[in-house]
């Protein structure tokens, strides 16, 4: 018997599958952001915390001779969420890799551009501005910071920053990078085992 109009009409079965099947593919992208995001977040803490003891260990006497060891500790404490790290530190990257940078400065008060004379008060220091040289470069640097760890007492702006393949291809729908980057830095005082090394802060006016 062929059911009539009215009884289609009102003929529910199969509709649950029909809605899961409209909500399903939905559900999974939101669990599977939340899943990068949650994983980023946590790889984060990590990182920062490992930096932290890192630049702590740099500043003792002796630091600037163990930068690749202290490097290898922060590594080998991120290596159980991300694997197979590798020291690359260019933009494009397509595996797991690390970089760290240190800066060294006098003072705190330096980690700053060199303060210069703005004569036509527009923010920016053009030529003939005199300025402060704080590293002795003969020349304006928007980041007066030497490479390095540094001396005795010497601030140090410590650097790592990690990439590795995210775990879900959320991004790749989204047009975004199938890598992630995340960073971490600290800024501490080197302990004064020995008398402190300063530049002479020169005026320039070219």
């Amino acid at each position: 018997m062929v059911p009539s109009r009215k009884r289609l009409a009102e003929d529910r079965r199969g509709a649950t599958l029909i809605e899961f099947a409209l909500i399903c593919p939905v559900m999974l992208l939101m669990i599977m952001g939340l899943g990068d995001l949650l994983y980023q977040a946590y790889a984060q803490s990590i990182l920062t915390g490992s930096v932290q003891k890192a630049a702590r260990d740099s500043a003792l006497e002796g630091g600037s001779s163990n930068a690749t060891t202290i490097d290898g500790q922060v590594i080998t404490l991120m290596t159980p969420l991300v694997s197979k790290l590798t020291n690359n530190c260019s933009s494009l990257v397509s595996t797991g890799t690390w970089c760290s940078t240190r800066k060294s400065y006098d003072s705190f008060s330096e980690v700053a551009p060199e303060p210069f004379t703005d004569t036509n008060k527009n923010d920016v220091r053009d030529p003939g501005e005199c300025y402060t040289d704080i590293n002795g470069n003969g020349a304006w640097d928007a980041d007066p910071g030497l490479e390095g760890q540094g001396g005795a007492s010497a601030v140090t702006l410590y650097t790592m920053t990690i990439t590795y393949p995210r775990m879900f291809p959320v991004a790749g729908l989204m047009k975004l990078s199938p890598m992630q980057t995340i960073t971490a830095s600290t800024l501490l005082k080197n302990q004064p085992y020995a008398g402190q090394t300063v530049n002479v802060n020169a005026t320039i006016c070219i």
